[in-house]
């Protein structure tokens, strides 16, 4: 099976098609399906286009989709709308990441007048809660690859200077809030404290690709002209976020691979 691989699209669908296209996803003969690696929505402005987009995928067995910590934001928002929108939504976290700016375009709901009950039925009633996210997958596994957003749950020891990370042998059997925390991880940092799985490379989003390259490689610098949004290899690891906001690139990889 030939697996075409992205992560962080963050509704930018005009990017995304242009990388799909540039690897011939769209051409592709072969069997071969689309894995994403979460946050398909937030920050961009082409919500509608990328949901419909996605369903289109699922709807003929396309694509396989990998839970970001985004998708985890928009559920946050909804099981909190009542206390968010009285705060002022404006000055809450879903605000600066770009999840109202998602609700507003794909409900056609204005958040300072509209009935945030409104927005929030509206919300619920559409295709990304409906079909896109309940078919969201905490991780995928081929035979070589682990796909994930952040990262596998592991142990994160928050120290005074910096997060200190190590494995758990069950990885595969954390909970819901295991999950949701990893979904957070830098997996470039989580990966240089050794933790990563036997036999197989682990295929990550979330954090900024120039990172690895700065932090690890020492090629670059992590935001400036000489940065390098590629993708990051290194021994069990390939780290894909080319931070698509900034750089103005969706990062595709092409792997081929047998499923488990």
């Amino acid at each position: 099976m030939r697996y075409y691989v992205i992560s962080d699209v963050h509704s930018f669908y005009s990017k995304t098609m242009q990388a799909l296209s540039e690897k011939g996803f769209f051409e592709d003969k072969s069997p071969h399906k689309l894995i994403v690696c979460g946050d398909l929505f937030d920050r961009g402005s082409e919500s509608v286009k990328m949901q419909n987009f996605f369903c289109e995928l699922l709807k003929n067995d396309d694509v396989i989709l990998v839970r970001g910590n985004h998708e985890d934001l928009i559920l946050d928002l909804i099981r909190d709308a009542k206390k968010l929108f009285g705060y002022g939504i404006e000055h809450t976290h879903h605000w600066s990441n770009g999840t109202v700016k998602t609700v507003t375009d794909l409900t056609g709901t204005d958040v300072f007048t509209d009935d945030y009950r409104d927005i929030i039925n509206k919300l619920c009633a559409t295709p990304y809660l409906t079909e896109i996210i309940p078919k969201m997958l905490n991780y995928y596994e081929t035979k070589k690859y682990v796909f994930v957003h952040g990262w596998i749950p592991c142990n994160n020891r928050h120290g005074w200077s910096a997060n200190y990370y190590s494995p758990i042998e069950d990885w595969r059997e954390a909970g819901e809030s295991s999950w949701k925390e990893a979904r957070w991880i830098n997996g470039m940092l989580a990966y240089s404290y050794g933790v990563t799985e036997k036999d197989k490379t682990i295929v990550c989003g979330h954090w900024h690709c120039s990172w690895g390259h700065c932090r690890l490689e020492g090629k670059c610098s992590e935001f400036g002209k000489d940065s390098d949004f590629s993708p990051f290899y290194a021994d069990g690891i390939i780290a894909i976020d080319g931070c698509t906001a900034y750089s103005g690139r969706v990062n595709c990889i092409v792997l081929e691979d047998e499923n488990i």
